[in-house]
């Protein structure tokens, strides 16, 4: 588990070659205390390269590696993509309206081959308009400036542009039914938004269920939640999960094992998704 609350985000590069280490060390035979040991620091500093929590210093990667015997041919590129694991992200541009828990967000956002989500309160942020995203973001930061709102705009849209790329993820999300009647910005506003999400649902790599207040009960009525999934086969899936001052990363597999499980009852239980249009259509004549 990861929590993130103050300081820089990891990319998800450098999220992965801290598993490439830890898979190294592992491999040979070593414990933290002992590679730290050739490194003349504490161990949680050996540990916290491996989470990813801090940034790859370049010479203690370097001296890690041959701790661990790998080939210096191999050194070298693994130090190339250490560097480019170092570099911030698109998104740092955004730092001041970007919470720094919401920036590991961003980057697992935008490398994850699947992103999979239950959504109680909002429409997801990648399916938003720009008013209604402006809306809800006046009411979830009121001390923000207007230019500052208008920046938080910008990123959200920026953030949909990777529903459209060649190598787009595939977005899965149940929405509760009070997501379509929760009354954002006015009519008009949710017209449109309503009008976006049946627009997405012809969308060939997005998936939206709706769970109807008639179904009753489900496995995740605490809150909202993401599942990030990713081709390269060193990160696991990760769970994101927030609260009104940070956010939990979860990487561990009994705990996205909860998540997964919550998530497909919760799918087999809201209407099908070939019947979203339909149900969107009918919220919408009610505006």
């Amino acid at each position: 588990m990861h929590e993130t609350r103050s300081g820089g985000a990891p990319t998800v590069l450098r999220l992965i070659l801290g598993k490439r280490l830890q898979h190294l060390r592992e491999k040979a035979g070593l414990s933290y205390e002992a590679a730290a040991g050739a490194l003349d620091v504490t161990h949680a500093t050996v540990r916290r390269m491996e989470k990813a929590e801090v940034s790859l210093k370049i010479p203690y990667v370097e001296k890690l590696l041959l701790l661990y015997g790998v080939e210096p041919d191999e050194v070298g590129a693994f130090l190339l993509l250490a560097r480019q694991g170092n570099r911030p992200g698109w998104w740092h541009r955004y730092r001041d309206v970007l919470p720094a828990w919401f920036s590991a967000f961003v980057s697992l956002e935008g490398e994850a081959s699947t992103i999979r989500a239950y959504e109680p309160h909002y429409v997801p942020g990648l399916l938003q308009t720009e008013d209604y995203a402006r809306a809800v973001l006046r009411a979830g930061s009121p001390h923000l400036s207007d230019p500052g709102i208008e920046r938080a705009v910008a990123l959200r849209l920026e953030r949909q542009t990777l529903l459209t790329r060649t190598d787009a993820p595939v977005l899965w999300v149940c929405v509760d039914e009070t997501v379509l009647r929760r009354p954002i910005g006015g009519p008009v506003v949710m017209r449109a938004q309503l009008d976006r999400l049946v627009e997405a649902c012809s969308w060939p790599n997005v998936r939206l269920q709706v769970m109807p207040f008639a179904a009753g009960p489900h496995p995740a009525m605490y809150g909202p939640f993401h599942i990030f999934r990713f081709q390269v086969k060193e990160l696991p899936d990760v769970v994101f999960t927030e609260s009104l001052v940070g956010a939990a990363y979860l990487d561990d597999r009994d705990d996205v094992s909860a998540f997964l499980e919550a998530l497909d009852r919760m799918c087999a239980q809201a209407a099908p998704v070939d019947r979203t249009a339909a149900i969107l259509d009918g919220v919408r004549k009610e505006i």
